[in-house]
């Protein structure tokens, strides 16, 4: 692929400013934006490893779509390059077995049922076959892109989403009151292996990159998923959770977080995460609509539920203070155009009040 034009250049560097700006809380813009309309897009290949060449094509054509994109779209979206995964990647590295269904996303199948079988698990080498095969996978896409694009991060679930995939559920919430420190010892060997995958992500492809989930920009950092503590007290997240995240935050810097966990009861704990720059909650209206709020001052919101009615009336809905993402959905490509126009005038127009 020839380099990018100085023209196309210019405007991924000026999306990448916005949000730059956005993630500083005193900072301009107040909110920013992605439409989603990618022109005569292919359905997305399952993450499957006999399905290698289809993943990379299939990732190569969108990046080439998200380009074109850019000559008539101003929407915040920051074109990249696509690794994407399930959730199976870290426990299928731990030894898991993965179940691939027919129609649906893989994940893996627990590999250990007591504390004694998680004591003897071993951390992996870092090229297991798992991760091997996404290395392979970025490689091919930034070798195509002339050693150019941003990289998607693949799915991160934090270190003790990951243990309660490779330990069976029905014995890993029992063993957090009962055996604590074999469940922590897990979640710790996990953690590691993770921060040496990261770290040599990191140094192949860039300390930037576009979320594991949503499709968000961070100039640096880690984003990760945090669904098991809907099932757990506030004193369990505090004594198993947090201290995982503080220590990733300290490593890495920024975090986002995803959560679909029913875990309105953690959000005075979410507040904790040391660094937490964005939030993304997804959950029925009537909770999105309190987390508008709550979470103003404490980080950016992408959440799943936005407002009612045409985009474009979002921002007059939401608490003035807080600093919001927008995804809106476009039929077409003049629809998509009159969105960003409208929604860029109203983000500016609340701004200015």
């Amino acid at each position: 692929m020839e380099a990018l034009s100085s023209l196309v250049e210019a405007r991924i560097a000026a999306k990448k400013q916005r949000w730059i700006d956005f993630y500083q809380s005193s900072g301009a813009p107040s909110s920013v934006f992605i439409i989603n309309y990618l022109p005569d897009a292919c359905p997305r290949p399952f993450p499957r490893p006999d399905a290698i060449q289809e993943r990379i094509e299939w990732a190569w054509e969108k990046y080439q779509r998200q380009l074109e994109r850019l000559n008539w779209l101003d929407d915040d979206s920051v074109p990249f390059l696509d690794v994407y995964t399930g959730t199976e990647v870290f426990a299928e590295s731990f030894g898991c077995s993965v179940f691939y269904p027919e129609n649906d996303m893989p994940f893996a199948q627990p590999l250990v049922h007591s504390a004694e079988g998680a004591e003897q698990l071993a951390i992996p080498e870092p090229d297991v076959p798992a991760i091997r095969l996404l290395f392979d996978i970025a490689d091919e896409l930034r070798r195509r892109a002339g050693g150019q694009g941003i990289v998607r991060l693949v799915d991160m679930q934090s270190p003790m989403d990951v243990a309660a995939l490779i330990w069976d559920k029905a014995t890993f919430y029992p063993a957090m009151l009962e055996n604590g420190a074999a469940v922590k010892a897990l979640a710790s060997k996990v953690k590691f292996f993770q921060i040496r995958f990261l770290e040599a992500w990191f140094a192949r492809y860039g300390r930037e990159f576009i979320s594991h989930y949503p499709d968000y920009y961070m100039p640096s950092g880690l984003t990760f998923s945090e669904d098991e503590v809907g099932a757990v007290s506030g004193k369990i997240f505090n004594d198993f959770f947090l201290p995982e995240l503080v220590d990733l935050s300290i490593h890495f810097g920024n975090l986002g977080m995803h959560c679909c966990a029913h875990a309105r009861h953690q959000w005075a704990n979410f507040k904790k995460i040391p660094n937490l720059v964005l939030i993304n909650l997804i959950q029925p209206p009537e909770v999105i609509e309190k987390a508008w709020s709550y979470f103003a001052d404490t980080a950016a919101q992408f959440h799943g539920y936005q407002g009612e009615g045409p985009a474009w009336t979002w921002p007059e809905q939401h608490p003035p203070e807080a600093r919001m993402v927008y995804e809106a959905n476009a039929n077409s490509k003049e629809e998509a155009q009159e969105i960003a126009q409208r929604l860029r005038e109203a983000i500016n127009l609340r701004q200015r009040k």
